[in-house]
Parts: structure tokens; sequence; C-alpha cells
């Protein structure tokens, strides 16, 4: 009787209540095979495959992945013009895929990543290439970033096409490869970009990059990421004649380096906002104590002084640090040749994370100002992926807005922006709007992604696969 009431309930509200009811009765928050519905059922089968499939970034297969994926949808009775796999080098693949709708507005662009970060079996609790459930969680590598969303996209475009959805417009998948090192090979979503543009050009896409955060199992917040950092690294280099260690001189290449490093660790970058951090204090002030929240509206004024108490307060905080500024961080050291020797060379690398909009050239004059010392050359290493913000669209949010306060009473959605990246500012940049939010809930005090035991909450895997399916129908209309 449960399964074929969640199966005709087409817009999920009663499966919803269902599963919330389920919940409740279970504290461990584990919901068991038995209990299962056909479409969690299969958003659990998809998710099994996936996981199981050894994709890491250097030594795993994602076009095996990708070809698994592509079979599913085959299978569920999307054409075979509308499931595409593509190779675009050994054991690399991307998929993407195409529910037709009516063509009445340009389609919606669904993006997930097939790849994970390594993960080795000595380091790990559990085999990390096979789906462990224990104690209320799923645990595998990629079992949060970024399977959960691949798998509820691929589980929810086979709902759709079930249940004969016939949206206003295309709702379009693509499940790509090498984001978890930011497509540096151009074989993901920069390939398609380049290559099948006409395939997944939308009006705006879903991506990683924003979830729901829990403060002791209670919804707090509903991320929506509409933005990311810069990455860049720069090389800081000090290079003199060395000599004999058994003859020290002032002139010495670690300690210039050390100096300067020093001095750039105290060194604060101007405070600068944009539309999604503003928003992000503007809403993040009423879950604050009374000294913090002052602090917040201080800095929100129209005169903010960035050398007052309030904003040294705010910077102390990490998480609040990295959105108010530009930050640049150093990450390796290297330098001498021999042990009694005077070093001749002494180098050092610094990871930069930039607000989007500020010219690369500013962050270097800073990184120089900082250092105060001429003989530390200041190097850029690469290229930045510059990317403006997406704006806070009115239709996108105001759907978030509503759904969220079903599945979630009270938490605030919250616009952010991401202090790492992702490659949603390669489509930003193609000129697709894109938004980080998955709608998978966790712990905001037990983040795990790349790390030892990754894992996500089993009720928030359901969940969240439910709060998807329901808002890709919000977002592409109601249908018939």
């Amino acid at each position: 009787m449960f399964r074929e009431s969640c199966r005709r309930a087409l817009r999920g509200r009663l499966c919803v209540a269902v599963v919330a009811a389920l919940v409740a009765a279970a504290p461990t928050a584990s919901l068991r095979a038995e209990a299962l519905t056909v479409q969690q059922q299969l958003a659990f089968d998809v998710y099994k495959e996936l996981v199981e499939i050894d994709t890491t970034t250097a030594t795993g297969d994602t076009r095996q992945a990708a070809e698994a994926m592509a079979a599913r949808l085959r299978a569920a009775g999307f054409a075979e013009g509308d499931v595409q796999v593509f190779s675009p080098a050994p054991r690399k693949g991307n998929l993407v895929a195409r529910l037709r709708g009516t063509g009445a507005r340009k389609p919606i662009l669904l993006l997930a990543h097939l790849d994970v970060v390594p993960a080795r079996r000595e380091d790990w609790s559990f085999d990390p290439f096979k789906l462990t459930e224990q104690d209320g969680y799923y645990y595998a590598r990629g079992s949060g970033d970024d399977k959960f969303m691949a798998a509820a996209f691929v589980a929810n475009m086979i709902r759709y096409k079930q249940e004969g959805y016939k949206p206003d417009r295309d709702i379009i998948l693509a499940l790509e490869t090498d984001e978890e090192i930011l497509d540096a090979n151009a074989l993901g979503i920069q390939w398609l970009l380049k290559n099948h543009r006409d395939l997944i050009d939308a009006e705006f896409a879903l991506n990683e990059g924003g979830g729901v955060g829990l403060k002791n199992g209670k919804a707090i917040r509903n991320h929506v990421q509409t933005s990311e950092k810069v990455y860049l690294n720069y090389q800081l280099t000090v290079k003199n004649h060395g000599g004999h260690s058994s003859i020290p001189v002032r002139d010495n290449a670690i300690y210039h380096l050390a100096e300067g490093l020093v001095r750039l660790s105290k060194f604060s970058f101007p405070q600068k906002f944009n539309e999604t951090t503003r928003a992000y204090f503007e809403r993040i002030a009423q879950f604050e104590t009374e000294q913090t929240a002052a602090d917040i509206r201080a800095l929100l004024s129209d005169r903010p002084d960035p050398s007052a108490m309030s904003f040294t307060r705010l910077a102390n905080n990490p998480g609040y640090n990295a959105q108010l500024h530009t930050t640049c961080v150093a990450t390796m050291l290297e330098g001498g040749h021999a042990a009694n020797a005077l070093p001749q060379r002494a180098s050092a690398n610094v990871n930069c994370r930039i607000m989007p909009g500020e010219p690369v050239e500013e962050v270097k004059a800073n990184l120089q100002r900082a250092l105060a010392d001429d003989q530390i050359v200041v190097t850029q290493l690469g290229q930045p992926v510059l990317s403006a913000p997406s704006d806070l669209h009115e239709e996108i949010m105001g759907a978030i807005e509503k759904l969220s306060q079903q599945f979630w009473p009270g938490a605030v959605v919250l616009p952010t922006m991401s202090a790492g990246a992702t490659d949603g500012s390669y489509l930003r940049n193609a000129g697709i709007p894109t938004y980080g939010h998955s709608g998978l809930a966790g712990e905001m005090s037990d983040f795990r992604a790349h790390g030892k035991d990754e894992r996500v909450l089993v009720k928030s895997f359901y969940e969240g696969d439910e709060y998807l399916y329901q808002l890709v129908k919000m977002l592409s209309g109601s249908g018939r």
C-alpha cells in the first residue's frame, strides 16, 4: 500500500509525509530495505552501482560509470539519440542525456561529476569503494562528493520518464569527468562546452556546492552557491650566492623568505562584498550572538571600517574570513641544497582564493606589498578561471524558498560564495548561470568530503533525492 501510494503521488507530497513519519519513528535515521518505496529502491540501486565503480581521477574509470548510467537510462525508455556517452581519452567519460519537454522555455541543465579523489583502504574503516550502511550513514568515497547528486539526477530522470512527465523545458543531465582536478586537461565540462555546446546549452544549471546545514540534527541553513572564489597559485622565490655554513652571513635566502611569509600571515586583503556575500551576511546575522550580529551589521553599513575591531573579530572566524576578502596562504616550502651550505635558493607556494571580480594584477600587487622585500620574486603559476557570480534569480530562489520550507521548516535559504572551486565557473563563463544546490543535509561540524570515512546520512540521502525530484519539477513547469 505504501509503495503504491508513493508511486501514484506524482508530485511526491505524500511520499515526503510518509518518509518523514518513518524517520520520526526511526531515531537512527536508517531506512531499511524493506521500507523503501520503488523510487527509493531505484535511487539506492543507482547510488550503489556508482560508488562501487572506482572513478578516482588519476587511476579510475569514469567512462565505465558513464556507460553504466547510460544503460540504465536507455533501459528506462530514453531514445538512443537522447543518451550519449563521450570518451575524450582512455578511461574518461562524459554522459549527456535529455528528457524532452514542450520547448516552451530554454532547458535546465543538471550537472554532477563522476570522478572522485583517491581513497586508500588502509586509511579507512571500510572499503571505500563498497557502499556500507552503518549507524544511519552510507559510507563510501564519493558518497557525498558527488555521487549523491549524480545518482539522484539519474534516478529522477528515470522517474520522470516512467511517469510520462512532459515539462515546459527540456531537462538535460550531464555527468562529467575530471572535476576534482578542475578539468585541468579539458576532458570534462570544457570538452563538452567546446565540442557539444548545443547538447548542454541551458537557461541555467543546478550543480554541486550547496547543501543543507544541520546543527545537532536540526536543519538551520539551506545553501545556494551562486559564486566561487578564483583559484590561483604563486611561487615566491629568493636567490643569492650562498656559501659555507661555517661562515654564516645575514643575507640568507631562507630567512628572507621566512620573514616575508610571517608578514604575509599578518596581512589582511581589502574587504569586498558582492551580491551573494552581502546577502549571506544579512541572513546569517540572525543566528549569531549579539556581539557577532553587531559586528556583521557594522560591516554591512554604508561606511564600514576595515580597521575596526568588528572586522578583526569576524576575520578571526575562518569561515567568515573566507567570505570577507581574498585570502592567500603558504602551502609548500623548499629551500637549500646541502646540510653544510648556506642556501642559494628558497621558495614557497602560496595558494590564493580571489574574490570574484577582483583583478589578478591587484592580488599580485597586494602580495608584494605584504611581503615587503624586493628580494622575494613573486611569479604567477598558471592562469585563473575568472567567473562572475550568478544572479539571485527570482524564479530559482523563490522555488527553493518555497520547497525548502516544506522539507526543512524554519531553515534559512542562504546564498553562498564557495571558498573552494567547482566546474560551475566554466558554465558561468559560457553564459549559463549556475547554482550549487544539492538538498543533501549533513551536520555542519562533520564535513568529510575528500577525507577518511566519507559519509552521508541515510535519511538525508532519500530526503535529498525527493527534494531534487520536486525542485526540478518546479523549475521545469507543471507539465501534463
